[in-house]
């Protein structure tokens, strides 16, 4: 580990002023310092603004809008929270189904979907990766791709966005609230993370120093009958090999909005709209739902060793949909 300063302002604003291009924010810091300790990530700084005072960055306001998750709140609390399970379930699954309980209780929500990935050829600095130094090139590509994304890749990367919560995020159109040198402004969240084209290195539209202070999800018809399900190889402490996270408003049986997100298998958190645009005005049969996860996956480009993701992948989907209309909903 190589040695850096750190400071630990009390305020958004004294947290701005304290980044510099080599500095770095940390929160929870539960994946910062996994990178920091295999020299990925060498920052000069650290700015750790875990403790800022300014309470709504720790708050959870729910209303008959939606809610707004600050982004200090740990993900263990947003799992927690009784309404939202009851009023927005795919987000409590997402949470739950995440790395472990114990770093739940230190992780945040705002760095969570900021998470970097786990591709095993960023991690290791002996391998070349775009991610970490530009025009190096992609180890992946060619090489033990089992874990690697099949949706979204591109020649100078394939690395897979490892990320849960995200998804539900991104399926219930949430908005992230930043603060940032230029003043504060809103993100929709499908608008957040950038694809690798041949800049991977750059993963996220955040500008230099720019900080997460809240997101905000509105509530809809949809928000209710929402699943999200997750297929890993074992069942605690694994990042998905695929996911779906969907969402559904049924009128008198007939689909008028469906929402679909994939995890484990996309370079950044996907949404399968036209896939979902098969859905509307459907009955939901078990026909509709592989239909549309033939949809999700038919762009699908698989490497070496992760074409099983495809397969998976369909009958993910399918089994998170009908689980979704099958659900009891509360009048």
């Amino acid at each position: 580990m190589r040695p850096f300063t750190y400071s630990r302002p009390q305020t958004a604003e004294a947290a701005l002023a304290a980044w510099s291009k080599d500095g770095l924010y940390v929160a929870g810091g539960t994946n910062v310092a996994d990178y920091i300790k295999l020299e990925v990530l060498q920052p000069r700084a650290l700015i750790d603004i875990g403790r800022l005072r300014d309470p709504a960055l720790h708050r959870i306001e729910i209303n008959d809008r939606g809610i707004r998750i600050g982004a200090l709140v740990r993900m263990a609390a947003v799992e927690d929270d009784a309404k939202i399970r009851a009023r927005y379930p795919v987000i409590h699954e997402t949470l739950a189904l995440a790395a472990t309980r114990q770093i739940r209780n230190v992780a945040t929500i705002g760095g969570n979907v900021l998470q970097r990935t786990r591709c095993e050829y960023f991690r290791e600095t002996s391998w070349p990766c775009n991610k970490r130094h530009p025009g190096a090139g992609c180890a992946a590509i060619g090489g033990v791709d089992r874990q690697h994304a099949i949706l979204g890749a591109s020649p100078a990367c394939i690395a897979t966005y490892a990320g849960d919560f995200a998804q539900a995020l991104v399926a219930l159109d949430a908005v992230v609230h930043t603060i940032g040198p230029a003043g504060p402004r809103q993100i929709p969240f499908a608008d957040l993370h950038a694809s690798p084209d041949d800049r991977p290195h750059v993963e996220t539209t955040l500008a230099p120093g720019e900080l997460i202070v809240a997101i905000e999800v509105p509530e809809g018809p949809h928000t209710v009958r929402s699943r999200y399900v997750k297929v890993r190889d074992r069942t605690s402490y694994q990042f998905a090999l695929t996911g779906a996270a969907v969402a559904l408003y049924l009128e008198r049986g007939i689909v008028r909005d469906a929402r679909i997100a994939l995890s484990g298998v996309a370079t950044r958190p996907w949404r399968a709209r036209e896939a979902e645009r098969s859905l509307v005005g459907s009955t939901l049969t078990q026909r509709d739902a592989t239909q549309a996860a033939n949809i999700a996956f038919a762009d699908a480009k698989p490497g070496k060793l992760n074409g099983f993701k495809i397969p998976i992948g369909k009958q993910t989907i399918v089994r998170a949909l009908l689980e979704a209309r099958a659900m009891e909903i509360a009048a």
